[in-house]
């Protein structure tokens, strides 16, 4: 047993080369800029829209509880993939070791389906505000908004894990070369010299169901919610109620969409050229957006931003 285990040590590859751009190095350095700039977008964003969520009193609600989830989602998203991707752009060496390339699609896999859940449950938490007003605070107390939450990551971990199980298991043969810009499960099964009908399978059944289930609830609940708004007499009514949802709206547009291209497309059909871009996209594009989409259309998280920034101020003059 133990020289199995042993050989099956001494044939995992010892590191993986990241393609990224390097067949176009007069995109290295423009990417390189645009994509520190997001990051450190990204970064202030999400890290303020936690902090006013938690600290503000007036957003202790339930939705800026799955908002505050959903920033420290992105927040993790970008930390997961853009330092690796800043510094194989600013070296020649574009390499990244087998164990930091698990951790890496093992960490962005479990983002994934567990912000597919959030989005769902903040779904649910606008559908019973808008359909159910009166019943809101019964419905959505917060020892649901939490189980909600804690459902949501553990799903995710659980699903990554299997994803890892299997990938982990793949037998890589000749040179590692990844045609992305970091590590993801659809490209490593891609680069494997092995039969991997059962990781196909098991991908698109899994993705599937975190993400087609989660987006039929979300689909569902905005059904109910548009019906509900068509019944308001008021016309301020209804755009209070549409402006209330249309920021969450853009976010699982941003989020599914990508995802849907990515993951539910059969396996021969996956172009790693097409979803190196994709996946760059809603790796760093997507969780540099969400702050800004929430915080431009939400008054109460502009006010809870400029209150936060009040104290700061007040306390560094001191």
């Amino acid at each position: 047993m133990r020289g199995d285990n042993q050989s099956f040590l001494e044939d995992l590859p010892k590191d993986f080369i990241l393609l990224g751009v390097s067949d176009r190095p007069w995109l290295e350095l423009p990417l390189f800029v645009v994509l520190l700039v997001s990051y450190i977008l990204a970064m202030l964003g999400n890290i303020a829209i936690i902090l006013v969520s938690r600290l503000d009193p007036q957003l202790h609600s339930p939705m800026y509880i799955f908002l505050g989830h959903l920033s420290f989602l992105d927040l993790c998203y970008t930390t997961t993939t853009v330092p690796q991707m800043l510094v194989n752009m600013g070296s020649s060496r574009k390499t990244i070791s087998y164990g930091g390339c698990t951790v890496q699609y093992a960490i962005f896999h479990w983002l994934g389906c567990t912000e597919c859940i959030v989005l769902a449950a903040m779904a649910l938490d606008r559908y019973v505000a808008i359909c159910e007003p009166l019943r809101y605070a019964i419905i959505m107390h917060r020892p649901l908004c939490q189980q909600l939450v804690a459902v949501a990551w553990l799903s995710g971990f659980g699903n990554s894990l299997v994803q890892v199980v299997l990938t982990v298991q793949l037998p890589f043969c000749g040179r590692q070369v990844l045609n992305n810009f970091f590590c993801e499960v659809p490209a490593m099964i891609k680069l494997s010299c092995a039969d991997t009908a059962v990781n196909d399978a098991t991908l698109a059944v899994l993705v599937a169901f975190f993400v087609l289930v989660p987006l039929a609830l979300i689909l569902l609940s905005y059904g109910f919610i548009a019906h509900a708004v068509l019944k308001i007499q008021s016309s301020r009514g209804r755009r209070k109620a549409f402006g209330t949802c249309s920021s969450h709206l853009v976010v699982v547009s941003l989020f599914y969409l990508p995802a849907i291209y990515m993951y539910l497309q059969p396996p021969s059909s996956y172009s790693q050229e097409q979803g190196k871009f994709i996946s760059l996209f809603y790796s760093i594009i997507t969780p540099t957006l969400n702050p800004f989409i929430y915080t431009l259309r939400n008054k109460d998280v502009k006010g809870a931003l400029r209150r936060l920034l009040s104290r700061t101020w007040r306390f560094c003059r001191r």
